[in-house]
Parts: structure tokens; C-alpha cells; sequence
């Protein structure tokens, strides 16, 4: 659509509401929305200062105008001064030198919060102008050691854009700080944070600080007693240690200024591109000069961080080209030099030792190329000639660290009309069986007259509103304004009560280990503790579990996992209960050694017997495999975990009255949180009330893991008899919930071969076995492997398959629920699967997927059918490919590979299917409660909990719907046990479902006994006639309820299934797990920066059928919120924990990538820089509310389009770079592909030799390498 995409306001074509002329352009019934391209907006916009709304504005008051005066706080033998002078400053730092001094706080700070430190005395500069100061002169840059980041950035900017930087302007000191700074961490640390502070702190991994080596950057050192300088090369001593005397502060840092021929190069790489540590950051400085025809190496100095305890720079190396030509001969031999000189010894703390090497080694190839390109833009007559760089090699020049920050585009389309008809047209209950009342006429008579106009205004070109239909408009989000603003209330935010306590969890920091004794008597005499519970302190029982009870309150015995609950100290400010909780001291006995990983568990046999499920179809999978003629491969496949990282973290406050107890949590479980609260306490489940408004964000991780936490406070609440909250911190709350699955994949797999098929790929048979990393605890491991197992067909017919399973007990903490649920690791090993079936055949893995998908009606490998009407993957899979034009993406692709070395494109088109249902058959029903009241309001209550996802605004359409009013008479409250009781946890994508069709239940109630009032008052509106009916005693209260039809739901693993006539086994006698399935197709197009692994993504196209969406909007905020988080857990999110490949992580057992520091889900920069989605039109599903379909979880396997896009990548990488056999021999990608992994699997000639493992050894088969990664 043209028209659509070439508009470029606010929304877009249509704004969130859609627009008539955009679909009429189109030439269907859709509608099309357009995201903007913001920078583009931006860049030609009138600056905000300029423009009259800004004149209008009131001006800043001069009273508060003020000037930072002196100050000197104490408290508690703890002293913060601010003075507002240099000497004020040197001479209380003379008086207290090991006072620390503070800027930004960004490391002090974390000190304090993480590593459990204390600083008696801090010393603020923020006053002192002296050390803020930016200038240049003849001796260079001068900038102040504290002045802020972002003002160092805009100083050099400014430099650059007067051109007094440099002869060499943007290339020199000045424009490598302007570029290293803008990925440096984010704008709100920039804006804080200083260089002062990175240089007295000394990180290993600073960016900033090999950039100032580098460039030969002095340091002006003041104390009371006078002035020196020091070289920054010099300055750095050792880990964390440096060259500043106890009452030193560094003033200024004096960048000299940039020669000419002088080239400075910044480059970093990280686990993401921003908002990032680096992995390995370095500047790369040269000094050229024309000599005897021939550009020679004056100067070098290559500084780089990452590689050892300290910024280093590698000397041998920068000698090693001095004196030397700058050809790619000199740089071959200063390459093998610099892998010698910095080479990381395996197991060195940190990992990634091969490609920690290899990435030293990479920059360096880049420098050579950035440099001889750049001599080309500077050549002359006069000069001698650049090095000669090949059309193929110059992409090694690039790097996203001196490129423009790129902005996302995209549009988003759906169906115009919401017109298919769902179950709402069949009984629910008996009380709500009724035929259509005159309001249900007069409400119906209403969306047809609305979309009489509708469309009258579309054949005059008009647009419409979402405000004329309640169904399929794209309405806000209930909570969307006050999200926006921050005034959404989550459970830390909530006022506390008079009295009110807070609590910190005492937990286990080795394990498996037998607790021999607790010790709290430091912490109870800690100040404001009122006290420290542990398992002796219950009063009810201590054994907890959702399935199984394997799990304690509190630790009694012993301990099974790092992180685990001890026992609570309560005190009366959260700062208190920390403290008191560092302060008990446990002393462990260990039961031997941790095992943490999959394959450690295989090897001592660990695993929870009672999850060992099968599934077998077709003939036996040994004859399949063994028959003639088939083309077999054999191999394994591993999948990292990934961490929910919802915003909010476990928070519970606990409220006791009169021997009651009411618990308000983020949880998505309530009644689960009640009956363990109950159980905990001692007290009966009708005196315990759980609730939730709101969460932020929960993603299954809130569906069991939170209960420990809202256990644990309860109890203590519970003794003392006063309210106390309990809100996990980042690092407790990663370090004690677990996470998603990690899975380890083994399979034997077999193909018809081309000959014997015509030239198309058939599948023949697959043996796979499934292994996943329950932790320590079953929590719902047992049924995430089910459907694990449900879903490794994918898409895809087998006509043989044998799925096994079985979860492995470990040392992590338990794991748990995570969107998708097992789902996607069972659909990626199927396409790891088809990619080296593809290899083996010869023929493209899109070739394979195309030819095996299940036709209508036939039947998955569990039994279910795929009617011909409701399997729609392959029309989505033709319609997709058809927008996209994958053929001609996949020639553009290959089109570039040919012509850039180091630089390489794939593409990747995958379809989904993923089944929607508790696969336990009791848990597939949900209620609600309405009520109606006399001024023709309604108020609803349903059991789902509302986690961002919208469930509440969609169950309030559907309300709206039932009794013909706005959305905005319809208000759905706090999910809450006291209100609807027995409720099941708001998880796999059910809750729409459920809540959406009980809420209709109990509107049909009221609707039901209105009819007599109705009938004489047909033209009365909605509040007349509640309101008679009141006065009439009529009720206008109902509770509606809602079960999947029993034949719809259910899956009996124990049965054994009944043979059919051909002999194989009838698998639909064990029942039909699913209720429907919600099905899509995703495209993605990727490059790969061959030297460094860095990735961008280019495009993303997903088309889903998420039936005929109750609100579009949400639909697909839902989808691309899924893809994402899908994206995030094969690429950049990567958790490691101390096994067997880490041992640098100690104790054996703990996570070590515990925080955003360390964990990265993807960030702004990750974005698809092209992000297309549609709604599939003309679907219907008719065993939901209004045909809609079920769409938090199944988006999320789409993510996965970008693994095997990168694959693609890497492959056209392996075929450059490696011999023809080798690079024609499957190589498996595991799961996240970081950027190590991507970097590695490239497997050139920089990769290649520095590849090094045990004792240092070369390793043999650059090809096959694969780096260590947990699992």
C-alpha cells in the first residue's frame, strides 16, 4: 500500500485507529498503520526551543535558580560533604584519604548495593567548577575529570563541527571520543557519569580508558601538596589498582592533539550494541608518514581493554610495526604478534577465551583497512599510493561504533471488520441459554447501523473511529495512559500502613550442602530488626511445590541450589532488614559436587524419573531409519535458558487483621498463592485473601516462583502481627526463580533421497530425545517437557517419529514457566533438525520445510487433526512468501555475500504452530463475576491477572459488547480470591479464553433476567432498565463460569495407545491436548559482521492468524512484544552459571549473570530496522469468544527466524572463508547465537588461530569448534 507507507505522520497512515483511505488504497478490507521513521522526523523538525509551544511555556522561576552551596551530612559514623571549591575539596581529602569521591554514583553505588560495602566518608564534587571544565588549546583536549560524559561528548562535537579538532577532524582524538561515548552505557548514566570515575576505578573493561592510552592522554594529579602529571598509559598498576596517592584527585585529562597522517580508531564489542559492557574494547592508534614512495609507521599504539586484569597495550605489537610499510604483509605478521602477546589462557575469568583473541586480532585487520581507505579519500599527487583494498575487503572498515544509530520502520495490518462468529453462539450454562433479547436486537441494530456509516464515510473518502465498535477496534489499553505517565500502581508503590515492616530473604550461597548451623545473633542485635525467622519459626507446614512437594518455606536441613530460602529478617527500613540478613552466618557441610549442567546430569544419572513421557507415530522409528536408501544424520542440538526479566520484580505485601491474612503479590496466580500462604501460616484458605491489580510484566515467571517470596513474608507478617513487604531485588530475583528451560537435543533423523522423490525433499523418519535442566526442584518442569514433546513435529509431517523426554535434576534453582512453555524448544531442535537434513541432501532448508508440511485433516505425531478448515500455516507460508518475495530477498542476500568478504547477509523464513490449552485437562476453565448497577455501569471481576498483556481490556470489550455500551461504562477491577475463588494461574495464552467467554456467561445471566423489564421498556436505555429491575428485586449480580469442552482438552500420557489397523499406534485414544492452534509464518533478514559477530537486523515480516482479534492493537503489541523476547533468547541473551565449562564461576552452582549488567534482553538498537506484521483476514476460530484466538505465547517462536537468518549468514561466511569441503559440511549453531558464537562459527583465518582450549592446545578442527556455554 503506497499510499500507507509513504505517509509519515504521527501514526502513520491510519494512527492506532486505522483509516478508511488506507485500506481503500489497498484495495481489501484492512487496515494499515505506518510507523514513522522518528530520526528522520526528528532531523528535519523545528527544535522544540524554537517553536511557540515552547514560548508559551512559563519560564523557570529565578527563586530556584540556585547555586549548589557547601554541605556536610552525619549520620549514624557516616559523613557526605560537598565543598564548592578545588581547595576545599584537596583539603578534606588530605584530612580523610580514604574518603571516596563521588560524580554520578555509578560506582560507589553498586558497591554498596551489590557488593554489600560501606563508605563512611563521600566526598561530592558537584560543586566544584574547577573539575567540570572543558577546553582546547595548542596542548590539546582539556577536560575536566568530572565533567559529565555527555558533556565531554557534545565538547568534542562541537569541536568537530567547527573543525578545530584536528587536521584530521573526525578521524582523530576528538571524534573517537564523540563515538566510543555515544554507545557508552545510556543516556541517563552519560549524563552522570564521568571520566575521572573510569579512570580512578580502573575497570578492566572501560571503554574509555584504552582511549585515552591510546592516544597518549596525561593526567594532571592535584593534591594539598601541589600538581603532577602522569601518563594514563602509566597509571594503571594492576586489577583496580592505580597511580593516585590516598589524597590525589585526578583535575584533567590532556588529550594531545591529532597530527597529520595520525588516524585514531575506536571499536568495541559487546553482547549487545548498546547500553553495554564490553567484551573486548580497544582504540588503535597510527602515525603515518610518506616515505620513500611508501606510506611507513611512524607511531603506534594499540591500546585494549577486556583482555587482561588492566587496560594493556600491546607493545611488541606496536613495535612490530613501526619503522614497517602499511601493507597487509606487515599487518600479517603484527597480526601474529599481537595473538602471542595477548593471547587469553582458557578458563580465564570472564570465558570467551578464543574469542576474546580473536577479536584483538580482528580489530587490528580493521584498522588496517580503516587506514588505507581513508589515505584513499586523502590521496594526492604529492602522496605516496594507499595499500590496494579489494572491492570484497573493504567491508572490514565497518563498525557500529562510528555509524549512525539507525531508526526502526514498519507497518502493522488487520482485518477492517470483526464480523466471524466464535462460541459465543452456542450455551454456555444453563442460566445463560437464552434467545437474543431486545437489547441484544437493539446492540446488534446499533454495530449494523455503525457500520452502515462506516462505510457510507469510506466511500467519501473519510476515515473512521474504533469508537463505533467495541469488537475488532483498536482501543487503547485500559492502563496505557497511566503506564505512560508512571502512575500505575504496582505493589512496592502502595502506601504502607502505620507500623508496617520490611523484609530481606536470608538465602543459601552454597550448595548442595547440609545446613550444620544458623547463626542470627549478630543480625537480631542489628539495629531496627525486629526479627529472623526460620524453619523452625512456622506455625504451619513448611513443604511447598505446585505438583510435587520437593520444596521448603525455608531451608531445615539442607540446601539444594544457590539462592535458596533460609530464612526472613525483618526490620523496620529495607536498608535494615539487608544488613541483618548479610549478617547471619550459616555454616554448610557439602554433599559433593554440584551438578549444574545437562550433561553433567546424563553422566550421574539425575533426573526426576516421573516426567520420563514418550510419544510414538507412524511405523517403529528403528525400522523407518533403518530402511534402504535414506539419507540419515545423527547429531545434538543445545539451547540456552533465558531469565523472564519482567520489570517489576517479586513484590508481596502482607497484611494481617484478626487472625486473617490478605496478600497483595505479583503474581499471576492468586488462588496458588493463597492456599500456599494458607498452608505456611496455619490457617484455614477462607481466611487468607490473595490479590493483584497489576503486574509488571510476568511472562510465566509469576506463575509458581513467586509464591515462595509471598510465603516467606507471610509468615513473618503472620508472627509479628504487622504488615511487611518484601520486594526481591534484580540480582535475588534472578539468582532464586529460575527460568526458562535450558535443553539439550540428541536425534537421529532421515530424508528420502532426491532420486527417489522426483527432486523434492520427503521426510522420512525422526528419533529425538529431549533433556531440559529442571534445577533443583520439579516446580512445572514435567509438563514444559510435554509440550516440548507435543510440539517437535513444528509444522512438519513425519511419517515416522519417536519423541522421548526427561527432565534433569540439578544444583540451579528450580525452573519454570516461560512464554511458550517448552513449545519453542521443541519446534527449534525440529527446524536444527530440518537445517541438517538439508545439508545432507543438498538442498536448501527452505526446500525441505515447504515439502513436509501437513496437509488438511492429516494428523499430528500426538493424534490431533488439522481440519482442513482451521489449518491455515500453509496459506500464511504462500501469502508471506509472496509480500516478501522471498526469492528475490534470498538473491539480494546473495548478491551482496559475493561482493563484501567480511560482511554477510541470510535470510530465513519460518512457519509456527502452537497449541492452546492447559495440556492439564482441570485447569482449562475460569470464572468471573459481574455486576450491573442502576446507573447502567458495570464493574467485572474474572480470575486472570493482568500483566501489561491487556486481558483486562479485552474481557471489558467483550462485557461492553454483551450489553451494548462503550468500553468506557464497563470497569473491570483487582483479581482477587474473595471475589472469584478457585481460580487458575493467568498463563498459557488461556486467559482470553477463559475469563473472555465466563464474563459472557454471567452478562447472559443479567441479560437473561432483564428480559421482562426489557420487554416493557424496549426503547429505554441500559440505566432505566437496571434500575427498574432494581426496584423490581431482580439481581443484577451473576458469576459466569467457563470449561473447554471436555472432548477439546486433556492428554492422558499413561494411556497406552490402542494399535490402529495398519498396526501403528492411535495416539487420538490418549485425547486432544489442544483446543485450537494459533499458527504464523516469519521472515527475517540479517547481516553479520564477519570479525567481530555483531549482528543487525534488517527485516522482520510476520504474518500470524490470531482468528478475528478482539482488539487488533493489542493483538499486535502482543506479537511483537513475543517476537522480541523470542529474539532475545537466540541471540543476545546468554545466562551463565558456574558448571563444569565455568569454573571462574564460584561457588559451583550460582548465576553468574545475575542483572542488566551482565544479562541483556535486546535493546532499542536490536530492533528490526524494517518491522512488518500482519493479521491474517478471513479466519474464524469457533471454539473461542468472538472466534478470537489466543496470542501472548505462540508469536514468540517467530524470534527464531532470526537464528537461522544469522545461520544463513554464517554459512555464506564459512563458504569464503573455509575450503570447499569444510565449508560444505553441516556445522551445528547452538543456542543463543551471541556474538561469540556467530564470530567463531565463521571459523577464517583470524578465528581459526586462536582457537585454543585445554593446556593451551590448538585446536585441530577450526570448523567443528564450538564455544562453552551453559546449558
Amino acid at each position: 500500500c503506497a499510499k500507507a507507507e509513504g505517509c509519515a505522520n504521527g501514526n502513520g497512515c491510519g494512527g492506532t485507529n486505522g483509516c478508511g483511505h488506507s485500506a481503500q488504497g489497498c484495495g481489501a478490507e484492512e487496515v494499515v498503520t505506518t510507523g514513522a521513521n522518528k530520526a528522520a522526523e526528528a532531523a528535519c523538525a523545528t527544535p522544540y526551543a524554537q517553536t511557540e509551544a515552547a514560548s508559551a511555556e512559563m519560564a523557570f522561576p529565578d527563586a530556584l535558580r540556585l547555586a549548589l552551596e557547601p554541605l556536610a551530612l552525619q549520620h549514624d559514623g557516616l559523613a557526605w560533604w560537598r565543598p564548592d571549591s578545588l581547595r576545599e575539596l584537596l583539603i578534606l581529602k588530605a584530612a580523610y584519604p580514604s574518603a571516596r569521591l563521588v560524580v554520578g554514583n555509578t560506582e560507589v553505588g553498586i558497591e554498596a548495593r551489590f557488593k554489600n560495602m560501606t563508605v563512611p566518608i563521600i566526598l561530592s564534587t558537584a560543586a566544584v567548577d574547577e573539575l567540570r571544565e572543558c577546553s582546547n588549546s595548542e596542548e590539546g583536549l582539556s577536560l575536566g575529570a568530572c565533567a559529565s560524559l555527555n558533556e565531554v561528548s557534545a565538547f568534542c562535537e562541537s569541536l568537530i563541527g567547527e573543525g578545530k579538532a584536528s587536521a584530521a577532524g573526525a578521524t582523530g582524538a576528538a571524534g573517537a571520543i564523540r563515538d566510543m561515548l555515544r554507545w557508552f552505557a545510556s543516556t541517563q548514566i552519560r549524563n552522570v557519569a564521568c571520566l575521572g570515575g573510569n579512570l580512578a576505578t580502573a575497570s578492566p573493561i572501560s571503554d574509555m580508558n584504552p582511549l585515552l592510552a591510546a592516544t597518549g592522554a596525561q593526567l594532571v594529579l592535584v593534591s594539598a601538596k601541589g600538581e603532577r602529571r602522569v601518563k594514563v598509559r602509566d597509571f594503571f598498576l594492576g586489577y583496580r589498582k592505580v597511580d593516585l596517592a590516598p589524597d590525589e584527585v585526578i583535575l584533567r585529562i590532556i588529550v594531545p592533539p591529532t597530527r597529520p597522517y595520525e588516524f585514531v580508531l575506536p571499536i568495541k564489542q559487546a553482547r549487545r550494541r548498546e547500553d553495554d559492557i564490553s567484551i573486548v574494547t580497544a582504540t588503535l592508534r597510527v602515525l603515518l608518514k610518506p616515505e620513500n614512495g611508501a606510506w611507513t609507521v611512524a607511531e603506534a599504539a594499540l591500546a585494549y581493554g577486556g583482555m587482561a586484569p588492566t587496560t594493556v597495550l600491546a607493545e611488541k605489537t606496536a613495535a612490530a610495526l613501526v619503522g614497517k610499510e602499511w601493507t597487509e604483509s606487515t599487518f600479517d605478521g603484527a597480526c601474529a604478534t599481537l595473538r602471542d602477546e595477548l593471547r587469553v589462557p582458557a578458563g580465564a575469568p570472564g570465558g570467551q577465551s578464543e574469542y576474546r583473541t580473536s577479536l584483538a586480532c580482528s580489530f587490528l585487520f580493521k584498522l588496517f583497512v580503516t587506514v588505507a581507505l581513508r589515505l584513499e579519500e586523502t590521496a594526492s599527487a604529492e602522496t605516496p599510493p594507499p595499500p590496494l583494498v579489494s572491492e570484497a575487503q573493504r567491508s572490514a572498515s565497518r563498525s557500529f561504533v562510528s555509524e549512525p544509530k539507525p531508526s526502526a520502520v514498519g507497518v502493522q495490518r488487520y482485518p477492517l471488520k470483526h464480523d466471524a462468529v466464535g462460541l459465543e453462539d452456542k450455551p454456555i450454562s444453563a442460566a445463560s441459554h437464552i434467545a437474543p433479547a431486545p437489547e441484544q436486537h437493539k446492540t446488534s441494530q446499533a454495530a449494523a447501523a455503525a457500520d452502515a456509516a462506516m462505510q457510507a464515510s469510506k466511500a467519501k473518502g473519510g476515515t473512521h473511529t474504533a469508537a463505533e465498535v467495541v469488537l475488532g477496534s483498536s482501543l487503547p489499553h485500559a492502563s496505557g495512559a497511566l503506564h505512560t505517565t508512571g502512575e500505575a500502581v504496582y505493589v512496592d508503590d502502595i502506601p504502607l500502613p502505620p507500623g508496617a515492616l520490611h523484609a530481606c530473604l536470608v538465602r543459601a550461597r552454597r550448595a548442595p550442602a547440609r545446613l550444620v548451623s544458623i547463626d542470627a545473633s549478630k543480625a537480631k542485635a542489628s539495629a531496627g530488626v525486629r526479627t529472623v525467622l526460620f524453619a523452625a519459626d512456622l506455625e504451619g507446614e513448611n513443604d511447598l511445590g505446585p505438583i510435587v512437594h520437593d520444596e521448603e518455606c525455608f531451608a531445615s536441613e539442607r540446601v539444594s541450589h544457590v539462592g535458596q530460602v533460609i530464612g526472613i529478617a525483618v526490620a523496620e527500613t529495607a536498608e535494615q532488614a539487608r544488613v541483618a540478613a548479610n549478617l547471619v552466618s550459616i555454616e554448610y557441610a557439602d554433599e559433593g559436587p554440584a551438578v549444574v549442567s545437562i550433561e553433567e546430569a546424563i553422566a550421574a544419572k539425575s533426573f526426576f524419573d516421573i516426567t520420563e513421557h514418550k510419544v510414538e507415530s507412524g511405523s517403529p522409528v528403528e525400522e523407518a531409519l533403518a530402511a534402504d536408501n535414506l539419507v540419515v544424520v545423527e547429531g545434538s542440538f543445545k539451547m540456552g535458558g533465558q531469565e523472564h526479566f519482567y520489570l517489576e520484580c517479586n513484590s508481596t505485601l502482607a497484611l494481617p487483621s484478626e487472625g486473617c491474612m490478605e496478600v497483595v503479590s505479583s503474581t499471576q496466580a492468586v488462588t496458588k498463592t493463597q492456599n500456599c500462604v494458607a498452608h505456611v501460616c496455619g490457617l484455614p484458605a477462607n481466611k487468607v485473601v490473595a490479590k493483584v491489580k497489576r503486574m509488571g510484566g510476568g511472562f510465566g515467571g509469576k506463575e509458581t516462583r513467586s509464591v515462595f517470596a509471598s510465603c516467606a513474608v507471610a509468615v513473618a507478617a503472620h508472627k509479628l502481627n504487622a504488615p511487611v513487604r518484601l520486594s526481591l531485588t534484580r540480582d535475588v530475583d534472578m539468582g532464586s526463580t529460575g527460568g526458562r528451560h535450558a535443553f539439550l537435543i540428541k536425534y537421529k533423523a532421515a530424508a528420502l533421497p532426491l532420486s527417489a522423490t522426483g527432486g523434492t525433499p520427503k521426510l522420512a523418519a525422526l528419533d529425538v530425545k529431549l533433556y531440559s535442566n529442571g534445577g533443583a526442584c520439579l516446580d512445572l518442569s514435567g509438563p514444559v517437557l510435554d509440550r516440548a514433546i507435543l510440539h517437535v513435529d513444528n509444522c512438519y509431517k513425519w511419517p515416522s517419529l519417536r519423541a522421548w523426554g526427561i527432565v534433569c535434576r540439578t544444583a540451579q534453582p528450580p525452573h519454570t514457566a516461560f512464554r511458550g512453555f517448552g513449545g519453542p524448544q521443541g519446534m527449534i531442535a525440529t527446524e536444527a533438525i530440518v537445517e541438517h537434513l538439508a545439508s545432507a541432501l543438498g538442498v536448501s532448508a527452505h526446500a525441505i520445510r515447504d515439502a513436509n508440511m501437513y496437509k488438511p485433516n492429516e494428523l499430528t505425531h500426538f493424534g490431533q487433526p488439522l481440519p482442513e478448515g482451521e489449518w491455515r500455516v500453509p496459506r500464511a507460508w504462500a501469502d508471506l512468501q509472496q509480500r516478501v518475495d522471498v526469492a528475490a530477498a534470498r538473491a539480494d542476500a546473495d548478491a551482496f555475500n559475493k561482493t563484501n568478504k567480511w560482511r554477510k547477509r541470510g535470510v530465513a523464513i519460518v512457519p509456527t504452530k502452537y497449541g492452546i490449552n492447559f495440556t492439564a485437562k482441570f485447569m482449562n476453565q475460569g470464572g468471573a463475576l459481574v455486576h450491573l448497577y442502576t446507573d447502567g455501569t458495570v464493574l467485572v471481576t474474572h480470575g486472570g491477572t493482568e500483566m501489561g498483556q491487556g486481558l483486562h481490556t479485552k474481557v471489558a470489550q467483550v462485557a461492553a459488547k454483551a450489553f451494548g455500551l462503550p468500553l468506557s461504562k464497563v470497569h473491570i477491577a483487582e483479581t482477587a480470591t474473595d471475589k472469584v475463588a478457585n481460580t487458575q494461574p493467568t498463563a498459557a495464552s488461556m486467559s482470553t479464553d477463559l475469563y473472555g467467554m465466563a464474563t459472557l456467561d454471567a452478562c447472559r445471566q443479567i441479560l437473561a433476567r432483564l428480559e421482562p423489564i426489557r420487554k416493557k421498556m424496549p426503547d429505554a436505555p441500559l440505566a432505566a432498565v437496571a434500575n427498574a429491575a432494581f426496584f423490581a428485586r431482580i439481581d443484577l449480580s451473576a458469576h459466569g463460569f467457563y470449561a473447554v469442552d471436555t472432548k477439546r482438552c486433556g492428554y492422558d500420557w499413561d494411556a497406552a495407545p490402542p494399535p490402529l489397523p495398519d498396526g501403528t499406534p492411535d495416539n487420538a485414544a490418549r485425547g486432544n491436548p489442544f483446543n485450537y492452534f494459533t499458527q504464523g509464518v516469519g521472515f527475517a533478514e540479517v547481516e553479520v559482521d564477519v570479525l567481530t559477530g555483531d549482528h543487525e537486523v534488517r527485516r522482520v515480516d510476520l504474518l500470524v492468524d490470531v482468528g478475528s482479534a478482539i482488539n487488533p492493537a493489542i493483538d499486535i503489541g502482543q506479537i511483537e512484544g513475543a517476537f522480541t523476547q523470542g529474539m532475545g533468547w537466540v541471540t543476545t541473551e546468554e545466562l551463565i552459571w558456574g558448571d563444569g565449562h565455568h569454573k571462574w564461576v564460584q561457588p559451583a552452582g550460582r548465576l553468574h549473570t545475575q542483572g542488566p549488567g551482565a544479562y541483556k534482553i535486546p535493546s532499542f538498537n536490536d530492533t528490526p530496522r524494517k518491522f512488518n506484521v500482519s493479521l491474517m483476514s478471513g479466519v474464524d476460530n469457533p471454539f473461542t469468544v468472538h472466534s478470537s484466538k489466543a496470542v501472548g505465547e505462540p508469536p514468540f517462536f517467530l524470534g527464531c527466524t532470526v537464528f537461522f537468518a544469522i545461520k544463513d549468514a554464517i554459512a555464506a561466511a564459512r563458504a569464503e572463508h573455509l575450503p570447499p569441503d569444510a565449508a560444505a559440511t553441516y556445522f551445528p549453531l547452538f543456542s543463543p547465537a551471541t556474538s561469540e558464537r556467530i564470530r567463531m562459527a565463521c571459523a577464517d583465518r583470524f578465528a581459526a588461530s586462536s582457537m585454543h582450549r585445554d593446556g593451551d592446545e590448538a585446536v585441530a578442527d577450526a570448523a567443528a569448534f564450538q564455544p562453552l556455554g551453559s546449558c
